[in-house]
């Protein structure tokens, strides 16, 4: 499976962005997907993922919780993945991630996927 991250860009705080992550290859369909950010100086940690059918869905539960502003979705008839992010604070500031699972259930550990896209840069401006 090959990933193309875009929808990336600088916004202002309380603004939204939509990413998508393209793929291609015949497990997508048959794969979680999940969303991993990594801001400079600090680990990849994971933002949300949705399971093979868009079934459902688990988001970062972290003090910057993403759950309530954030929306991962997929449309597997275009074999596409997207992240709706609303309501965006500095702290969002990363370069975002898009990861197809090992499997079809919902992961949140970066070794249960096996592949990434390059990534595409979120600045949100204070």
């Amino acid at each position: 499976v090959q990933l193309q991250a875009s929808g990336g860009g600088l916004v202002q705080a309380g603004g939204s962005l939509r990413l998508s992550c393209a793929a291609s290859g015949r497990t997508f369909s048959s794969s979680a997907m999940g969303w991993f950010r990594q801001a400079p100086g600090k680990e990849r940690e994971f933002v949300a993922a949705i399971r093979w059918n868009g079934g459902s869905t688990y988001y970062a539960g972290a003090a910057d919780a993403v759950k309530g502003r954030f929306t991962i979705s997929r449309d597997n008839a275009k074999n596409t993945v997207y992240l709706q992010m609303n309501t965006l604070k500095p702290e969002d500031t990363a370069v975002h991630y898009c990861a197809a699972g090992r499997f079809g259930l919902v992961v949140t550990a970066p070794g249960e996927y096996d592949y990434w896209g390059q990534g595409t840069q979120v600045t949100v401006s204070s």
